[in-house]
């Protein structure tokens, strides 16, 4: 499972030009679910987002979680985050998880960000045509990768 997470004043989520999703002083997710990742994946993935550190405390320190101001999430559905690129021009996507088992984990994940204590958990629509804009704080953009930090 991959997240691609930015820090975010706002982002929102345009589906048919109407607004499906939407947060403030957050992060923006986009989430790939690969072939054969599991609740375990999205378990680990839902804990990290809440608890890392990448907000500003009083001291300008990158030293306060989602959960420590009360942050809120877009989380986006991206099975382009597992585009194979190594061949030709036209990437492949046949890492990526098939459409209802990848939109199970999607869903478990938002689910288990809640359990954590995001109180705001908003989404986008699965496999629909998505408009997605934001103002990434920073720039504070994290990739995390459970092949990578879940050793």
């Amino acid at each position: 499972m991959r997240v691609v997470l930015q820090r975010v004043s706002f982002a929102n989520v345009e589906i048919n030009k109407e607004i499906k999703g939407k947060c403030d002083n957050g992060f923006l997710v986009l989430l790939g679910v690969k072939q054969g990742d599991t609740e375990k994946e999205a378990d680990f993935l839902a804990s990290k987002v809440a608890n890392l550190r990448v907000f500003s405390d009083e001291n300008d320190k990158m030293n306060l979680s989602l959960l420590d101001i009360g942050g809120e999430t877009l989380v986006i559905s991206n099975f382009t985050l597992y585009a194979d690129c190594s061949h030709g021009r036209r990437p492949s996507f046949i890492n990526a998880e098939k459409p209802d088992k990848a939109n199970e984990l999607y869903e478990y994940f938002c689910s288990k960000l809640k359990e954590q204590g995001v109180t705001s958990v908003e989404k986008g629509e699965f496999g629909a045509d998505m408009k997605v804009s934001l103002l990434n704080d920073g720039p504070v953009t994290i990739i995390l990768d459970t092949e990578e930090i879940m050793k």
